[in-house]
Formats: structure tokens, sequence, C-alpha cells
């Protein structure tokens, strides 16, 4: 390959660009890395990582309250300061990014600062500067997007800025049903603001098991969200200390601010492929094999801008699989099967594995083993809280083919079972496994009668 500047050029310098260079470097390849905005992308800075903190934060009014009413515990007046927290969250996203650095710099992998667009098979442009490679990855993620049919929608803001709001919204309205979405209301609730919640169709989370989906639903009414279904803004307008949202049935809403969480797309365009022959879908994800390869075989595309499964885990899979296929001589793909997931709502969702309407289109006789009660930690207090458990067993197999957990800690506890879910373990062998007591996650080993109608 010496006669490319380089054997491997990266676009996009998140997690899973990231990875595959600096897996790549260690093949022996020679890399690059291109970023115009932050090392570590969507996760690092605007995603994942201050999402958690924020969450983090927006507990500890609950736990407050709980150990008050029912464990004895005297505390002041408690005085939420946004700023502080803000400023702290930014220092950690500011070390992140010097890991990333380090992590790529520590790897031999070249990194360069700016807007790389391809402008051919092999080339790449930076700039001025135009260099060559033998592969080139597009991992550049993707953005958040703002419906433009909703009049006024400028005055709404995003996630991305969410996290930099120099005063905390007092009253927030939160558009889309989404994770995001879910996530943010919590939030900002558990911080002590007045949140109204809206989405288009009449459940929200479409995609996970119908039971989490109604029960998260009944927990976030009970903690005082106006959450509200079939239900969108048509038109949103500036007003004296904050916005107004007309609704579709012609209600108006106030806050401080609108979030609108309506979706992120892929962050596709002004990248140059569309002139070079990479194939886009209908959105700007761009189409791949099994093996991230896209209609131009030097060019590969993984993350976020492939809308496969927009999770930061399988981006750095996805990245680990395409870097031991091109350098490692180990053709690999990835695996976006039994994938586990986490919602950090309040309280929290985690899942694995096929819903009960997949298991049921898939298998057709299944077994429901579901469990809903109220965790020993709440029994001290008056919190009406309840936790939510799930097993979706193949009838014919008695294998669990999916798992389903609302309360407290449920994506710790999920990703443990998510070992025994991908590796295809019975319902029989859940049954055999002694219990942690007294624990939650003791509730999937210990669900003994399958529930009606399954």
């Amino acid at each position: 390959m010496a006669e490319y500047d380089y054997d491997f050029f990266v676009i996009g310098a998140g997690s899973g660009g990231v990875r595959a260079s600096r897996l790549a470097a260690s093949f022996g390849a020679r890399v690059a890395v291109a970023e115009e905005r932050f090392m570590g992308g969507t996760c690092v800075n605007v995603g994942c990582i201050p999402k958690k903190l924020l969450v983090y934060a927006s507990a500890f009014r609950e736990e407050v309250a709980e150990a008050q009413e029912g464990y004895g515990w005297t505390v002041g007046n408690l005085d939420f300061d946004w700023p502080r927290l803000i400023e702290n969250k930014n220092k950690e996203i500011a070390r992140l990014n010097g890991v990333y650095q380090k992590l790529l710099d520590g790897s031999g992998v070249e990194s360069i600062e700016g807007r790389a667009t391809v402008k051919g098979p092999h080339e790449v442009a930076i700039g001025s500067r135009t260099v060559s490679a033998a592969h080139i990855l597009v991992a550049t993620g993707s953005q958040a997007f703002r419906p433009p049919e909703i009049e006024g929608i400028e005055h709404a803001i995003t996630s991305d800025e969410a996290f930099y709001l120099e005063k905390f919204p007092r009253r927030v309205i939160v558009v889309g049903g989404g994770y995001i979405a879910v996530e943010f209301a919590g939030i900002f609730h558990g911080m002590g603001a007045d949140v109204c919640q809206l989405y288009r169709g009449p459940m929200f989370l479409r995609g996970f098991d119908d039971d989490l989906r109604e029960h998260l639903a009944g927990e976030m009414r009970g903690r005082g969200i106006d959450l509200r279904f079939d239900s969108v803004p048509t038109r949103i307008e500036e007003v004296a200390g904050g916005v107004r949202a007309t609704l579709s049935d012609g209600s108006r809403v106030e806050g401080d601010a609108l979030l609108c969480a309506t979706g992120r797309l892929p962050n596709s365009g002004g990248l140059g492929l569309e002139e070079v022959g990479v194939a886009t879908k209908p959105g700007g994800a761009i189409v791949v094999d099994e093996y991230s390869k896209t209609s131009v075989p030097s060019i590969h595309a993984i993350g976020d801008v492939t809308d496969r499964i927009n999770l930061t885990p399988v981006a750095l899979h996805e990245g680990i699989c395409l870097a031991n296929t091109l350098f490692n001589d180990r053709p690999m793909a990835p695996c976006h099967e039994t994938v586990p997931a986490a919602v950090f709502s309040q309280p929290p969702l985690g899942t694995v594995g096929l819903t009960e309407t997949e298991a049921r289109e898939k298998y057709g006789e299944v077994d429901i083993y579901r469990s809903t009660f109220r965790a020993l930690k709440q029994t001290l207090t008056s919190s009406e809280t309840r936790c939510l458990m799930k097993l979706v067993v193949d009838r014919a197999s008695d294998r669990v083919v999916g798992l389903h957990m609302a309360g407290h800690e449920a994506g710790e506890i999920v990703q443990g079972f998510a070992v025994a879910v991908r590796a295809g373990l019975s319902k029989a062998q859940f049954d055999q496994t002694i219990p942690i007591h007294p624990t939650l996650a003791e509730e999937f080993v210990t669900l003994r009668e399958p529930v009606g109608d399954s």
C-alpha cells in the first residue's frame, strides 16, 4: 500500500472511528484521523457520558426524600446549582477529550484537525490539503433533527444545546418519544422543573417491549410529569420569559425552554459521498454490506452514520470488526443480534433480546414470566414506584429469548443477564441458579409461573 499516503484514513474521531484507527495501527497500518469538532464524538461530548452525569444529578432529590422519610436522615434545605453542575460536567468532558487524544497519539495514529471530505475512492481533502489512502472510513455519527414542518422550530433547543444551558429552565416542554426525550424529561423533572412531554403516537419508546413502555408511562405520570400522547406542537413562538407551543388539538403550553428530541439523522451530508458513488438511503444513512463496506469498495462506514443500531458499544464493535477485516487478515462481520440496551429514564429500563411481540411473531408459542413489585428499598417510604421484570421464553426450546426490566439499576442488572440470553440459556437453567438475596436481580431466577394468555 506504499503508493498511498496512508493505509487507513478515518473521518470522525468518535468512539467507533477512534477504536478502528487504534486497532488498525496496532496491526501495522499507517493511520490518520480527521475531526472537525471534538474528540470522542457524540457519546463523550453531547451523548452518553454527559447525559448519565445529569441523570445522576437528577436522582438525588428522590434519594434524599426517601432517606428523610424512611431511613432516619435529616437534611437541611436543598439547593440545586445548575451552573456548578454544568461547569463540573464540562471539566470532565474536557478531560475525556484529552484522554482520546492521548490514546490516538500513543497508538501512533496521526490526528488532523479539520473537516475532511471524500474526493475520490482513495482521496480525502482537509482544507487545502489532499491526501490518499488505500481505505477510507466514514465514522461521522449523527446530528440532532428538528422537524421542519413545525412553525417556529428555530425557537426549540436540541439535546446538544441542553447540555450547555446557562440557566436552569423551571418549565420544560419536551417533544419526542424516543429514549433521549424520555431521559431528558426525567432529568429536568428530577432537578425540580415542571415537565410536559409531548409525543405524536399513542405510546412512546417504539421498539421496546409494550409492558416496559406502559409501565414507564405510569411511573412518569406518578412522579408528576405531564405526559401527553397523540399530541404534537404545530407552532412554537417566543413569549416573555420563554416559549409557547400551540398543539395539534389547539391547546397551548408554555415553558422556559422547549427541547426538541425527535431523533437524530446520519451525519453524512456535505462529505462528497454522492459524488464518488457511495450509496445512501433516504435520510442520509450510508448503505453498507455485512462487513461495513459501502458501494465503493475502498470506502467503509460504521456507527450511527449507517443507522444500523445506534449505540456506542455497537460502533466500537463495528470498528473492531472492520480493523480486523482490513488489516489483520481476519474477516469479521459485526453481530447485531441480542444487543442489550438501557434507557436511563426514571426509573431506568434495561432490555436484551426479543420483545414479546417479536417473539410471538418469530416462534409462535411463547411463555411469559412477569412480576411487578415494590422494591425493598421503598418499603419504609410512601413511594409508590414499582419494579417490572419480564422473561420471554420460546416454549418449544425453553430458551430465554427476551429479558426486560424497569427499576433501579436496570442497566447494570440487565448487562449481566445479557450474557445468559446471548449464550442461549434455558428457563430451566435460570431456575437452577441460586439467587442473591435480598436483591432486585434475584427476581429473574425466581420467576416460576408463566402469566395467563401465553
